[in-house]
């Protein structure tokens, strides 16, 4: 793809799309429709040249018409937004979710991540190439990493271009389902299971983050009302924003996402800036394996997380948020987006909300397929309309972020439990848990348990009692391993279970919480296997844009190879260990984010901690 524009047009379908979704002509500036010799020699005023922002969104209009985004398409993009044609291509190719090359309408992307592959999702894979042939756009189906359900693993997301388009996330999904999706449509498919059924808990009483699911449709606002929403903000508005600035430094809460930042003090930063506009930003794109918490609260109440982002944009003295929804959540981007319609509808959200004199208003923002846009300046240049590439910190988001603007970013979790400190109280809620890791703390069980789900329990519970919870592992198995955090936290050992699940608990025995991610793996699974799928993950993932990152996840992932399935001496084993170390190592100490400071820990705890690489030499 050229930096000019060529002869290529749109077909009419995308034309269409792109067209339905960015306006049609308009005035001061050409807004779509067929351009004059007048237009093509005109350079637009500065408010045109903003509209980049836009890229993703029109790239995610033609892909959801035809599955697949033409040259003709890339070009009428960027002269409609006024960017490169280059620039298009260099978005489109940069997500896993689109596709630049010609592709069926319907596609399945099938699981092949850690949690699918510890329930079945190899002899899934096997039995669709036997009924469809080897995965590629010519048999319809491609493996994919997790998916976001893993509760309900293996897992697929079945797709089919259209208007409108139709997305079915299949689970626990079969090769009958998946052909089915394929040939008929996704639309066939029984409905989706209620978000409940991912809470094990549900109904029980004294839930908090998790306590409204089930027991109310997360489709209703009157129903959201009835349970005590919107408490949270109207005493916020009582209070002032400084005073809710101060609640929330109170209650001690830690961000929920993986860095555990103390929230109170971002926003008190942000709030301090004296730049303006101010931008919030929810981090709904939880790409990390194993994880899917996130999901059951967009999903089982959207609600809490509208009223939490507009509480939080009153503090921080923002009139605009955005929600950065990861492209596989097809039914949280429809719960998402009837709980913003009737917020606005009622006055929750808009110019002057319950007569406040305050503003503020929401967009969503779908990802597509790209784990790097979880983290938080990743974010920024993806809602930009640039590749999700990490920025270099300082300067940080509370002064130069979205737009170059002061943003807070939080994840849905850490959002969520907003409502409930303006409700209790700061220091009424850092009562909850320990003296470090104050509130309920959700955690991700999955794998080998017997009820893998969500589960809410205080900070402080142990490892061993959050299994139980989960119902422990089938009858006849024996607990081998614990991955805490995802991909990018660490194994622990099944003598290991008194860990508690506290901040301070994990870093004193060298481990991290991460994400809330609790992996359980029993005798049957094959953890050499598991290392080289986490390796593989990370190369895919790496944006490339550094180069500890774009070379040392590679050279881990070679290094595996060769452990698992070359026949050599102990001494070359042991060799390409210690190579292992000296990589990851540099990744550590060098990548500019956190993905490639990452990549290695998982790998690192299972050589130290379980001995499992020197089990397989």
């Amino acid at each position: 793809m050229d930096l000019k524009f060529s002869s290529a047009e749109p077909f009419a379908e995308e034309r269409e799309a792109i067209d339905r979704r960015l306006g049609g002509p308009g005035d001061g500036g050409w807004h779509g429709g067929e351009r004059d010799e007048q237009d093509h020699r005109r350079a637009h005023t500065g408010r045109e040249r903003a509209r980049r922002h836009l890229v993703l969104e029109a790239l995610h209009a033609v892909n959801d018409r035809t599955g697949w985004i033409s040259p003709g398409a890339l070009n009428y993009i960027g002269k409609r937004l006024h960017v490169a044609p280059a620039d298009v291509y260099s978005v489109a190719t940069f997500y896993g979710l689109f596709s630049t090359s010609p592709r069926p309408r319907r596609i399945a992307h099938v699981c092949t991540d850690i949690a699918c592959m510890a329930r079945g999702s190899r002899e899934l894979c096997s039995g669709l190439e036997q009924r469809l042939g080897h995965a590629g756009a010519h048999s319809g189906w491609k493996p994919s990493p997790c998916l976001g359900a893993c509760e309900r693993a293996p897992v697929a997301l079945a797709v089919e271009a259209g208007d409108p388009p139709h997305e079915h996330l299949i689970g626990a999904a079969s090769a009958d389902d998946i052909v089915r999706a394929l040939q008929q449509g996704p639309q066939t498919l029984s409905a989706e299971v209620p978000p409940s059924v991912a809470v094990p808990q549900a109904g029980e009483a004294g839930l908090m983050l998790l306590g409204r699911i089930g027991k109310v449709n997360p489709e209703s606002l009157e129903d959201y009302l009835a349970a005590g929403g919107y408490e949270g903000l109207k005493r916020a508005f009582a209070m002032g924003a400084g005073q809710v600035v101060a609640e929330v430094k109170a209650s001690r809460l830690m961000g929920r996402g993986g860095a555990a930042f103390p929230t109170g003090v971002k926003w008190e930063s942000t709030a301090r800036q004296s730049a303006a506009p101010r931008y919030l930003v929810c981090n709904a794109d939880e790409s990390e394996p194993g994880t899917f918490k996130d999901r059951v609260l967009l999903e089982g109440d959207p609600f809490a997380l509208i009223e939490a982002m507009t509480i939080a944009g009153f503090a921080i003295g923002a009139e605009r948020g955005y929600i950065y929804l990861r492209g596989e959540y097809p039914r949280s981007f429809r719960m998402l987006s009837n709980a913003i319609a009737k917020a606005r509808e009622r006055g929750f959200l808009g110019a002057d909300i319950l007569e406040a004199g305050f503003g503020f208003d929401i967009e969503i923002r779908r990802g597509a397929g790209a784990y790097i846009c979880g983290e938080e300046t990743a974010i920024f240049n993806s809602i930009e309309g640039y590749r999700g590439e990490p920025r270099t910190k300082p300067p940080f988001p509370f002064e130069h972020g979205l737009f170059g603007r002061p943003t807070v970013v939080n994840n849905v979790e850490t959002l969520c439990n907003i409502p409930l400190i303006l409700q209790r109280g700061g220091a009424q809620y850092a009562r909850i848990g320990t003296q470090d890791s104050t509130g309920p703390k959700l955690f991700c069980v999955s794998g080998n348990v017997v009820r893998p789900g969500v589960y809410e329990v205080p900070f402080g519970a142990t490892l061993g009692e959050v299994i139980a919870l989960a119902g422990g592992l089938p009858q006849g198995r024996t607990l081998q391993a614990v991955l805490l955090g995802g991909a990018a936290g660490g194994f622990v050992r099944a003598d290991e279970l008194h860990i508690p699940l506290t901040f301070e608990g994990a870093r004193a025995h060298q481990t991290t919480l991460g994400s809330g991610v609790v992996l359980a793996f029993d005798d049957t699974v094959e953890l050499p296997g598991i290392l080289l799928r986490i390796a593989s993950f990370f190369r895919d993932e790496s944006c490339g844009q550094c180069v500890p990152c774009r070379v040392g996840t590679v050279r881990q992932e070679e290094a595996l190879l060769r452990i698992l399935h070359s026949r050599r001496g102990d001494g070359a084993q042991e060799r390409d260990i210690a190579l292992l170390r000296d990589v990851g190592q540099v990744m550590k100490d060098a990548s500019i984010c956190g993905l490639g400071q990452a990549a290695w820990n998982a790998i690192e705890s299972a050589i130290d901690r379980l001995g499992t690489l020197k089990e397989a030499a």
